[in-house]
């Protein structure tokens, strides 16, 4: 078992009717000496029900005890026994005259006891050896991996031994990340054996990080995580995309034939040789945009400027549809939410996120008292979760997140075209995804368009206004069963009338909702 890789380890699960932990034990690359390394909190971590945490471990416990029997000094000439097996060129009897008409075994009598596990055990080392060596040669490149040396701040934590909070741990995180870059040459995947190496050496160095056992398998996927991150630019990069098409890594997605790539890149081609007619310099812009967004550090002074030089180009190109898709591998910081509020500033002189802001500040307590959404799952949600803390930031950031999440239902709108909430999205215009909103560890804020994740945001209010703000920019019409509450947000956010409020203060007397709009 010692040896297995973690596809025989996935063979075993399913033997031993543990098929349900296959998909956990993949992801985190338990080969057969980390079945063995696990102890009872690393099971805790792996496997979710108590009844597979109990199997799993008394197998394991088994195993270990048979191992324990088969290498005790109660078997006598054991140790020897295992030497004259491997030496041994070949298990076959012996074809001598002198026993010629009967097989003479390869191992004496005492070796056959425990039905003949010994016999199957040194087989098993004989035939892995190739095994070991090819993996031993493929380890070789990452072994001389000795850690940098922290910033200041992190080597006094580390000087004490302190338990870091959480920002510590993203400044160790970033700073490996950013070593093994250089230390791999620049390249951003490394293997599996990268990772552990590296992660081995942190916790050699530093075991106070191991944090009860448990902190093996949470340094490295943290790291991995990281990894994942600093790639995530360089994923609509076109050469990219280019190898995933080949190399078949485009998960949920058909490979592109030769004649589909072709025709993408005989669309961009075409449409910057329709750009070019505007602005000669427009293919100088979008080569550095492609450039400079893949980088990890960014010049964000020389972006402001570059967009705003681009920006008639960008609304030619909207105002006359090119797919939205073509238009952010062209321009891929309209992804970024900061660049969006940029760009809708340049189109209307008005800072959204600051107009957001004070609408979800201003409104929150008349809609959260509102009729139509006393009942709502979402407001006994938040009751129940404001019990539970005193802080007023927090109870006031609580409220704002619950407002966001209530608009359309206040308006009687469709909610579906306006934020999903844990769940997927169908909608091909902008929609808000929203997971645990009122869990501070774990909430997430998407923004997504044509049923694809645009941007992650930090807060409710950036989420807001990268809403409002993406139907500006790119020029989409706003979907009738969405009208009222995107009418409420650009009524105030523009300080000006609507056509709809007349039939809005009707509403609102019959939900029961007023001194909403002022």
């Amino acid at each position: 078992m010692e040896t297995w890789s973690v596809d025989q380890v996935c063979s075993w699960l399913v033997e031993k009717n543990l098929g349900e932990l296959v998909h956990r034990f993949q992801e985190e690359e338990v080969s057969g000496a980390a079945l063995l390394a696990l102890n009872d909190r690393m099971v805790q971590q792996l496997v979710k029900k108590i009844g597979h945490q109990a199997v799993l471990m008394d197998l394991i416990k088994k195993y270990k005890q048979r191992r324990q029997g088969l290498e005790s000094p109660g078997i006598p000439g054991a140790s020897a026994l295992v030497l004259r097996a491997a030496a041994a060129p070949e298990d076959k009897p012996s074809s001598s005259p002198a026993n010629h008409g009967e097989q003479t075994p390869t191992f004496y009598p005492a070796e056959n006891l425990a039905n003949r596990l010994i016999d199957q055990r040194v087989l098993k080392q004989r035939r892995s050896v190739k095994h070991v060596l090819a993996r031993n040669k493929a380890l070789q490149g990452m072994k001389s991996y000795v850690l940098p040396e922290f910033p200041y701040d992190v080597r006094c934590m580390l000087a004490e031994q302190k338990c870091p909070d959480h920002s510590m741990k993203i400044r160790i995180i970033e700073f490996l990340q950013a070593d093994m870059t250089k230390y791999l040459k620049g390249s951003l995947y490394p293997s599996t054996q990268q990772y552990n190496d590296v992660v081995n050496a942190l916790l050699q160095a530093h075991p106070f990080l191991d944090e009860d056992g448990g902190g093996f398998f949470l340094w490295k996927r943290a790291l991995k995580d990281r990894f994942k991150y600093v790639r995530r630019p360089i994923e609509d990069d076109e050469q990219v995309m280019r190898n995933k098409c080949k190399f078949g890594h485009r998960r949920g997605q058909r490979r592109k034939s030769p004649a589909d790539i072709r025709f993408d890149e005989m669309k961009i081609a075409q449409i910057k040789e329709e750009a070019v007619c505007l602005d000669s310099e427009v293919v100088e812009h979008i080569s550095w945009f492609q450039q400079e967004y893949v980088k990890t550090v960014k010049d964000w002074r020389e972006i402001d400027k570059r967009m705003s030089q681009t920006l008639q180009i960008r609304r030619k190109l909207i105002g006359s549809r090119t797919p939205l898709k073509d238009i952010l591998k062209m321009f891929p910081f309209l992804k970024c939410p900061y660049q969006m509020f940029k760009e809708f500033q340049l189109l209307t002189r008005i800072d959204i996120y600051k107009k957001t802001r004070h609408i979800l500040e201003s409104y929150s307590d008349n809609i959260l008292t509102s009729f139509s959404v006393v009942d709502h799952p979402i407001n006994i949600a938040l009751q129940e979760k404001m019990k539970q803390h005193t802080d007023e930031h927090m109870l006031k950031y609580m409220k704002m997140t619950a407002t966001c999440l209530l608009l359309p239902d206040v308006f009687g709108d469709d909610p579906s075209l306006f934020v999903i909430v844990n769940e997927k999205v169908h909608v091909s215009t902008p929609v808000l995804e929203v997971k645990n909103p009122f869990n501070f560890d774990v909430c997430e804020f998407s923004l997504y368009l044509e049923k694809e994740r645009l941007t992650k945001v930090d807060d409710c209010v950036t989420a807001l206004a990268a809403l409002v703000a993406a139907f500006h920019v790119f020029g989409i019409q706003c979907p009738s069963r969405l009208s009222h509450t995107l009418n409420f947000l650009e009524t105030q956010i523009f300080d000006m009338h609507s056509p709809y409020f007349p039939s809005m203060k009707e509403k609102e007397k019959e939900v029961g909702f007023q001194h909403l709009v002022t």
